[in-house]
């Protein structure tokens, strides 16, 4: 049930309860266990556009975060562990040989419920026309004038701080194989485990703060660089995070992914808006203005920043081709960038992981007393 009074009918899966959150549409062909498990998802019903969903199981290797995040799932055909998957010994027999189990069976004991058999085109079409709705996936209350009251008043996606519920509790180191040449503070606003991954690749030692960490506590470890990661909620409302990024401006390189984006722009001076229904999926074309190449990424978002709110000392550095909407930022002065998009691509496109070795450079740079923009323009 929309709370614009839109509803659908289906088949319970999962917690076979109920759930709620602002109700989107992810357009990903692939990496249904990764979307779930995203925390930038936190607070939202995921429908899924591709039609099979759940045919290969879920596999624990492939998580993004410990559980999964979305408040509910959408599906149009859903697989069952009873749709002839049985072995001879009564087992269940899993469509890949690395699932651990079903998709049900994970959404359940995860207690999230999910809904199937819908046409989530339908709901797709109207979420475009129309804009993200808040929502309530039932398999308890069937009463259409209740369920319409309850959705209705569900509180609103904007002034939302949700990084806070997403977090760490407390700092902790990673470290990966390989020698590591620098080592990066990580704001967790909701950090994915392949941002991580990928961080360390580059040969980037990893300690991990909480949201709401003082940027006094950072700066006195004196890290060589600065990570500002993806999250769930309204970025106007993580004022605690704007107002540490400002005090580590020009004093450590900066890099921000999604949410951390905003908040960079924000801690800049810029403002950030809502976008109708969002970026959510992996075939978004974005044109890196510098090479004037077009990536295509990997994106979830429902805010954007404003270019035009931004000080000249700021250059846009990516758009989408789509709508025409600002997707990352260089700071000509000081060592700062961002992207609206997910370089990691967990999944998606590998088209923009080199922004990793960007950041590397960048503190290279740094330490060297070389210019911000000699990498950009490299």
């Amino acid at each position: 049930m929309l709370d614009d009074g839109k509803s659908f009918t289906g088949f319970a899966c999962g917690a076979r309860k109920e759930s709620i959150g602002e109700v989107i549409f992810v357009t990903g062909m692939s990496g249904y266990q990764e979307t779930l498990t995203d925390p930038s998802y936190y607070g939202q019903i995921v429908s899924f556009t591709s039609a099979h969903i759940g045919n290969y199981g879920a596999v624990g290797l492939d998580d993004e975060a410990a559980k999964i995040r979305t408040g509910g799932a959408v599906f149009h055909d859903f697989f069952l562990p009873d749709q002839g998957m049985g072995n001879a010994d009564g087992s269940t027999r899993f469509p890949h040989w690395r699932a651990d189990e079903s998709l049900d069976m994970r959404l359940a004991r995860d207690g999230v419920t999910g809904i199937y058999g819908v046409d989530t085109r339908a709901l797709a079409l109207h979420l475009r026309k129309y804009g993200a709705r808040n929502g309530i996936i039932s398999a308890l209350d069937i009463s259409t004038p209740s369920l319409l009251r309850r959705a209705q008043a569900l509180p609103s996606m904007q002034g939302r701080d949700l990084a806070k519920e997403v977090t760490c509790m407390a700092p902790y180191t990673v470290t990966g194989a390989g020698k590591h040449k620098f080592r990066v503070a990580v704001y967790d606003f909701g950090i994915k485990r392949s941002i991580l991954d990928d961080l360390m690749a580059v040969g980037l030692e990893l300690c991990v703060w909480p949201a709401s960490t003082p940027a006094e506590d950072i700066l006195a470890t004196s890290p060589d660089g600065v990570f500002l990661s993806n999250g769930p909620g309204d970025p106007g409302s993580c004022a605690y995070a704007v107002h540490a990024v400002k005090k580590m401006l020009g004093k450590v390189p900066l890099f921000g992914i999604c949410l951390g984006h905003q908040i960079l722009a924000l801690a800049l001076g810029g403002k950030t808006y809502k976008l109708p229904f969002g970026h959510h999926g992996v075939n978004h074309p974005v044109k890196d203005l510098t090479s004037g190449r077009v990536w295509i990424t990997s994106q979830n978002h429902g805010f954007c920043v404003d270019p035009d709110s931004l000080p000249l000392s700021v250059r846009p550095s990516h758009w989408n081709l789509n709508d025409n909407t600002f997707e990352g930022l260089v700071c000509d002065h000081i060592p700062a960038f961002s992207v609206q998009f997910h370089p990691e691509a967990g999944p998606g496109p590998h088209d923009a992981g080199c922004l990793f070795m960007r950041f590397r450079d960048l503190i290279a740079a740094h330490k060297q007393q070389g210019k911000p923009e000699d990498v950009f323009r490299a």
